[in-house]
């Protein structure tokens, strides 16, 4: 597990690097997307990496492991979008969208941590493929949860298959960092 917890740091670290490199040249306009928006970002991101698999072609250069970059991304995002108030300016500092970020990014951590204790990490058995396939199965459950105005009955809520989806994408660049 320690080794788990080294990487997963140096993976977040990256991804948090990036999100504060962007938040300088764009500030915070990702504050307008709803989350369905957001959603299908993800899907977006999602998606081209499973072409790629499947086809083994790809014609930009941005590379899968920059694809699951965003996906983190775009999956804090969403969890920070979901607890903000409905008036909270779309234009955050800088510290205050890094703490954000921090704050959110320890929660999906602490899930991972409790989930590898209970999982055994069984994720360091699982393929890239599956990994690409669970975020696309989160996202349309997301998709379908905004569609029920955010009601479930029994299912988890919006902020968990988020948080899932950042873990898939996290496991996914933990491997592909050791390859």
């Amino acid at each position: 597990m320690t080794k788990t917890l080294q990487q997963y740091h140096e993976v977040i670290t990256r991804c948090k690097d990036l999100y504060v490199k962007k938040a300088k040249d764009y500030g915070t306009s990702w504050r307008v997307l709803r989350t369905i928006s957001i959603v299908d970002q993800i899907y977006i991101k999602a998606w081209r990496i499973r072409q790629i698999q499947e086809t083994g072609k790809q014609k930009i250069g941005d590379s899968i492991e920059s694809e699951f970059v965003g996906i983190v991304n775009y999956g804090i995002i969403a969890m920070v979008q979901e607890v903000l108030p409905k008036e909270t300016p779309f234009e955050l500092s800088l510290d205050e969208a890094k703490q954000w970020y921090e704050a959110k990014a320890k929660e999906i951590e602490d899930l991972m941590l409790e989930k590898n204790h209970d999982y055994g990490e069984a994720w360091r058995d699982m393929s890239q493929e599956s990994f690409v396939d669970l975020i696309l199965t989160k996202l349309l459950r997301v998709r379908q949860i905004v569609a029920n105005d955010g009601q479930t009955l029994v299912s988890e809520g919006i902020d968990a298959n988020f948080a899932d989806i950042v873990n898939y994408a996290m496991f996914a660049l933990i491997k592909i960092g050791e390859s």
